[in-house]
């Protein structure tokens, strides 16, 4: 059993320098009076914030700042890039027939870094997955 993920909710990144919040839109759905998240909550700045600065030297803003700075490696504003959902999602538990999230869901950002759940933002409310 897992936490299910509700808006609020603190997320990491392995490239972030800082926590941030996930962003979920009400969809009639919630748990401890928040908005349940769903698998598919992965739009940049909608759903997650950025996670302060970037360490990923796959990341081109981090690239450009570090050959700015004649090869020191630099961190750069982070702005996530993912594309693909979360997993694993609840295999019981759907939102507006996409599985909810839960605090064991996991997501990659295109520049390397894995996106994971700090807090699920409430413990009550737990699920399979």
């Amino acid at each position: 059993m897992s936490a299910v993920v509700v808006a609020g909710a603190m997320l990491r990144c392995s490239f972030g320098l800082s926590p941030a919040p996930l962003a979920v839109p009400p969809r009639g759905v919630t748990a401890s009076g928040r908005p349940v998240a769903r698998i598919d909550d992965i739009r940049p700045v909608a759903n997650l914030a950025p996670f302060g600065l970037c360490n990923s030297r796959t990341n081109p803003a981090v690239v450009a700042a570090t050959a700015a700075a004649a090869g020191v490696p630099t961190p750069a504003p982070c702005v996530p890039a993912v594309s693909a959902p979360w997993a694993p999602g609840s295999p019981t538990v759907l939102v507006a027939r996409v599985p909810a999230l839960t605090a064991r869901s996991t997501c990659v950002c295109l520049w390397a870094g894995a996106i994971t759940v700090l807090d699920a933002g409430q413990r009550t409310t737990r699920v399979a997955g």
